[in-house]
């Protein structure tokens, strides 16, 4: 990044400063995050038992929402299975509803169902316009044994990692789109089964420079042919000449190589891309920076459930933001 070559004299560049206008209206929605109404709703009591299958097999006892509800639950309070069951017990009490509560064990095993894509993600979405849409990933930590024990008695460390990937709605900051794979994968290789969760047409797509490739040039014009991509390209990058002179991924070179990295920013709104940064901050500080389900399958559903639980936080509470002006002497 430019800000790296700078870091020098930075110290002399005064901090920006930003002053939340809605205070009273954020405040209240922070502590309306943690008000169980907010995740129990009454279609989730409603719909709680499973409604009878019409095929041979067992009955289920419990419904797929109400097994989502209970491991929302859990994720959003940072409970353990055995202690998710006790706390959904003594609140079904306390509210006076004779339901059963499935056990941990339950619980484990119907996390392992495979599931569908989570289109709730995205409820908030404007219905008109194309979106921006911001695309980074990150690392989560699974269960395992740590770095220390392999150096220190030789054993083979069990420990690894999932690559979440993220897509951010610019204008909202919620999350409409999520993939998690292992450590190995490629972030540029997850852009099309990203996009391809998302159903609103994109008018801007901004990612950091891993991103940056005719691969990711070529799935966001087949999802949105008239959408701008924006992507740092690399230092070294030279326009390719069997290109069309005037693609997009040329005329960033171009403008960069003219004017400077600093002012292609500008002049882009790259740096909006600070926002799904935030995002994957806020998903390790609220969720967790460590997978607590074991197998994969069980893992795709705590990281899906964990993006739905904070669209439903910030739904709560989105502060407003303005830039404090500075005072010169």
């Amino acid at each position: 990044m430019p800000f790296k070559h700078n870091s020098s004299r930075r110290h002399r560049i005064g901090k920006m400063k930003f002053k939340v206008t809605n205070w009273a209206e954020y405040e209240a929605g922070l502590g309306r995050r943690g008000s169980l109404t907010l995740w129990m709703t009454p279609e989730a009591l409603s719909s709680w038992q499973a409604p009878k299958r019409t095929t041979r097999g067992g009955q289920p006892r419990y419904s797929d929402l109400a097994i989502e509800t209970v491991l929302t639950l859990g994720l959003a309070y940072g409970l353990r299975l055995r202690q998710t069951e006790g706390f959904i017990t003594s609140v079904l009490k306390l509210i006076g509803l004779n339901l059963a509560v499935p056990d941990h064990t339950t619980l484990s095993r119907r996390a392992n169902k495979p599931r569908a894509s989570n289109r709730r993600l995205g409820d908030s979405i404007p219905e008109k316009g194309p979106i921006h849409v911001l695309i980074d990933s990150t690392g989560l930590q699974v269960y395992g044994a740590g770095q220390w024990q392999e150096e220190k008695h030789g054993v083979k460390s069990r420990r690894g990692w999932r690559k979440l990937h993220l897509a951010l709605d610019a204008g909202s900051g919620d999350i409409i789109a999520h993939v998690m794979t292992d450590q190995n994968t490629g972030d540029a290789s997850q852009v099309e089964p990203l996009l391809d969760q998302v159903d609103m047409p994109i008018g801007q797509f901004t990612a950091d420079g891993a991103y940056d490739g005719e691969p990711t040039y070529s799935a966001v014009a087949r999802h949105s042919a008239d959408a701008a991509v924006i992507i740092p390209p690399r230092g070294n990058a030279v326009g390719r000449q069997q290109d069309d002179p005037t693609s997009q991924r040329n005329q960033h070179i171009a403008t960069i190589n003219a004017d400077g990295r600093m002012t292609w920013q500008a002049a882009t709104g790259y740096s909006k891309r600070s926002l799904v940064e935030t995002a994957i901050g806020r998903y390790k500080s609220i969720i967790g920076r460590r997978l607590r389900a074991r197998s994969f399958a069980a893992q795709q559903t705590e990281v899906a459930i964990g993006c739905a639980v904070l669209n439903r936080m910030l739904a709560c509470a989105r502060p407003k933001s303005v830039r404090c002006k500075t005072v010169t002497a």
